[in-house]
């Protein structure tokens, strides 16, 4: 009886300048490219094998199988720090009083005369703001500090500066007969003395 053996596919085995390099680039990395880096290399050089790879390169077994698992699904894994932590902003916490602030803050802004970027200017300093959601019903609770709504207002696109009603005329009408008289009075040749 004759048995035919599979030949298993051999990896390359990277060289000891190859490993510093590759645990040099990991290095550099964090999180999700860091873990796809590391299964991409357990694949080509270590068939896949994370505990191989952890052997190979000293990379943690476990960091290993999770860029595997991510390779294999296609799905990137967050972890509980960056999935949930810091705080919430005052927007997200407070919708209603956040889209109240938005149309306080529309009725009293303009958009910029040039035309030139988005940004809308207003007159709405942020303590008549936090006073424009007191009349409007909003809990002392719901309302932050004056220094945080003029953060807020600025992050919703708001920012303070006077509304420019009119330009005031840099020429008076006077100008031009000024400038006329001294034309006249330059254009006059002068006279030699012989």
């Amino acid at each position: 009886m004759r048995m035919f053996a599979s030949t298993p596919t051999a990896s390359v085995s990277p060289t000891p300048q190859q490993i510093a390099d590759l645990r040099l680039a990991a290095s550099h990395m964090t999180g999700a490219t860091r873990r796809a880096f590391q299964a991409e290399m357990a694949l080509k050089y270590c068939d896949g094998n994370a505990r191989r790879a952890e052997a190979v390169f000293g990379w943690g077994r476990q960091n290993i199988e999770v860029g595997l698992a991510e390779k294999r699904t296609g799905i990137e894994c967050l972890s509980l720090h960056a999935a949930f932590s810091g705080r919430r902003r005052w927007e997200d916490q407070y919708p209603e009083a956040a889209t109240a602030l938005i149309e306080l803050a529309l009725a009293h802004a303009q958009q910029d005369p040039t035309f030139r970027t988005t940004v809308s200017y207003t007159r709405l300093t942020a303590k008549t703001a936090i006073a424009g959601l007191r009349q409007q019903g909003m809990e002392e609770a719901v309302l932050p500090a004056p220094s945080t709504m003029a953060v807020i207002l600025n992050r919703l696109g708001f920012r303070l500066r006077n509304v420019v009603k009119s330009k005031p005329l840099k020429k008076v009408p006077e100008t031009d007969a000024i400038f006329a008289n001294v034309k006249k009075k330059t254009r006059k040749p002068r006279q030699t003395a012989r």
